[in-house]
């Protein structure tokens, strides 16, 4: 693997996609830590030091940590996730969406374009948010300082400004690196805001009692959970397929076998970040009325990220948004009719509706395995963790394991064929 790396720093043209997607991944953190406009960064550095636990340390995870230094890449890229992920889900109820994802490339251009403006929208919403939240006191709970000082309607309106051109940025930045660099540019934003907090999450496991016997297990338990990430998405479930021979003119096209690959996990990721976006909405609402029963059975089950309530409910979710995000993305009665279309068919399967309804009973079967594999991987470490006894803040999971080596494949995969295409070994030999 060294070798194909040198090998690939060798090529001019693809050092050059590696040089220029690690310069716009030090943009990225460099944006990071630039406060915007009307914060106080000395008062934040006390409010980050003081505060014990925020609920919305996922999103600043994804973030960075831009989140809780009020950065102008505050929101990070959480915006146009959101904004993907709910594109993804209107194709059910919007018949044009539907429409335009079968037009092809033209159609893609489109889908892509509302996702940027529902992208900028979405932004302008959650800066709102922080900022509200910042100047009540309720993102940083125990801070004596106000982190934004002398705030005005016309300061926050900058604000606002500022953190929602830094949404527009850094989705910029994510599709140059699509376009001139190697990967895909979104992917690789959101691995490295997880790689510049992964450090000192570890780090925070190593101080007090047991600082060391803590850090080791974890150190096992990513290793653990590391293999098990590859295995599982790198595991395909081949449905064979056979295509009918056929005369085109004086010759004979088809009549190959190729296979239809199905993943365990087909879902990814998404239904984890469902799950964790969901889960910190009763706890957003619960600090509007801190003193009310409610409010305090939320904040005692779900606040600190663990206990049975918080387990339980994390895991029906990541199953339910498994099966329903699969459904989604994989549809047996089109990939049927594709076949049909073009003369394949699974040996021992009827074309058509026979043929769809083993497709879609193969996948519910790997798709039952695949949710509660995420469902593991997810609360494995906060089980873990909470054993350990722990900072009940810590946001190192098994999603931020999930994201690291899947988007390491993937770009591994991705330098490899390029590497392929000029002749050389590659990654993967």
């Amino acid at each position: 693997m060294l070798r194909a790396f040198a090998q690939a720093f060798r090529t001019p043209d693809l050092r050059n996609k590696l040089l220029f997607s690690l310069a716009i991944m030090a943009i990225f953190r460099f944006g990071a830590f630039i406060p915007a406009p009307g914060v106080s960064y000395a008062n934040v550095q006390i409010c980050v030091n003081a505060s014990n636990q925020s609920i919305l340390d996922m999103v600043n995870l994804f973030s960075g940590g831009g989140l809780l230094q009020l950065s102008v890449f505050a929101l990070g890229i959480m915006p146009y996730i959101t904004a993907s992920i709910i594109m993804q889900l209107m194709r059910v109820a919007v018949p044009r969406l539907e429409e335009l994802h079968k037009e092809g490339q033209s159609g893609q251009t489109k889908i892509t374009q509302y996702t940027r403006y529902l992208t900028i929208a979405l932004g302008v919403l959650q800066s709102v948010v922080v900022i509200t939240m910042a100047n009540t006191g309720q993102l940083f709970p125990g801070c004596t300082v106000d982190p934004m000082p002398n705030a005005t309607p016309w300061s926050n309106m900058l604000t606002v400004l500022a953190m929602t051109a830094g949404t527009g940025l850094i989705m910029w930045l994510g599709e140059l690196i699509t376009e001139r660099g190697v990967g895909n540019g979104m992917s690789l934003l959101i691995f490295t805001s997880i790689v510049a907090s992964f450090p000192t999450q570890l780090i925070s496991l190593a101080g007090g009692a047991n600082g060391v016997l803590n850090f080791s297990i974890m150190i096992l338990l990513i290793l653990a959970i590391t293999l098990a990430v590859t295995f599982v998405e790198l595991t395909q479930r081949r449905i064979p397929v056979q295509y009918a021979k056929r005369m085109v003119g004086r010759r004979l096209y088809g009549g190959s076998p190729t296979y239809i690959p199905l993943k365990i996990n087909q879902s990814g990721v998404i239904p984890v970040i469902f799950a964790s976006s969901i889960l910190q909405l009763p706890v957003l609402a619960a600090q509007f009325a801190p003193q009310a029963a409610w409010s305090v059975w939320l904040q005692q089950h779900f606040l600190l990220s663990q206990g049975p309530w918080y387990m339980t409910v994390y895991a029906l979710l990541i199953i339910f948004f498994a099966f329903f995000y699969t459904s989604i993305t994989f549809n047996p009665d089109e990939v049927s009719d594709n076949m049909k279309k073009y003369g394949g068919f699974i040996p021992g399967i009827r074309a058509g509706k026979p043929t769809a309804e083993y497709l879609r009973y193969v996948m519910n079967r790997l798709t039952t395995a695949g949710s509660l594999y995420l469902a593991v991987v997810a609360l494995l470490p906060v089980v873990v963790i909470s054993a350990m006894g722990a900072s009940s803040t810590m946001q190192f999971g098994g999603t931020t394991i999930m994201i690291m080596v899947g988007v390491g494949l993937q770009t591994v995969r991705e330098i490899d064929s390029q590497l392929q295409q000029r002749h050389y070994e590659g990654f993967l030999q």
